[in-house]
């Protein structure tokens, strides 16, 4: 299989990079000190997801925005004590595509994501944090700014993603899909191509764009 593309739209935590541990440690302690019972916090779902909307779930609206500054300090400073690592085949995969031809689109602020990616090595030119929209995934709204601010058609890009919501906002983005198991099983995600992680393909740059396939 074969998928062509002129750019490709990477979403972050649990795609190039993992942070699983540090989310469970920082969202737990948090939890804690806002006084959130066992009960409501496995009811809501963390993963993918902007911190806005799971404190919006979980906090009355007037102390939302100090607990966002919380959640955010927490997560920042668990970046130099392992809060990061990146996932196999990251690099091999970036390194071989033009600055120019991807992005990375996440549900974390901007002040979260770049210091994870730093602490990774990982520099996008062009970066769509929460910060930047306003409707988080699974609404179409980051994918379609980052293919908007590549210059790209949306139907010309591909999303790389390992949760529902963020699989949902780039089918109604109407771009190709492709989900890793990183972090879900294969038979909880809906794409266009499943794969373990990004150490399973190959990208080839051509003069329409780029050429993505299955190793082996």
């Amino acid at each position: 299989m074969k998928i062509h593309a002129q750019a490709l739209l990477f979403d972050n935590d649990g795609t190039l990079v993992s942070s699983l541990d540090s989310v469970d440690r920082c969202w737990t302690r948090w939890a804690v000190e806002y006084g959130i019972t066992a009960e409501d916090f496995a009811r809501v779902e963390l993963h993918g997801r902007p911190a806005v909307e799971i404190a919006a779930d979980l906090l009355p609206a007037a102390i939302v925005p100090q607990a966002l500054a919380r959640i955010e300090d927490l997560e920042v400073e668990d970046v130099p004590h392992g809060g990061v690592h990146l996932l196999p085949g990251t690099r091999a995969f970036l390194d071989s595509l033009p600055a120019e031809r991807w992005a990375v689109v996440t549900s974390a602020t901007r002040r979260l994501a770049e210091a994870r990616l730093d602490a990774v090595g990982i520099l996008p030119k062009t970066l769509v944090a929460a910060d930047d929209i306003t409707r988080g995934k699974p609404d179409p709204e980051p994918y379609l700014l980052a293919a908007r601010t590549l210059g790209v058609d949306p139907a010309r890009c591909v999303v790389f993603e390992d949760a529902p919501a963020g699989l949902t906002a780039g089918r109604a983005a109407g771009m190709t899909t492709v989900a890793l198991t990183t972090t879900h099983q294969a038979h909880e995600l809906e794409a266009d191509l499943i794969v373990e992680n990004l150490s399973a393909l190959s990208a080839l740059v051509t003069e329409q764009g780029v050429e993505i396939s299955l190793r082996g």
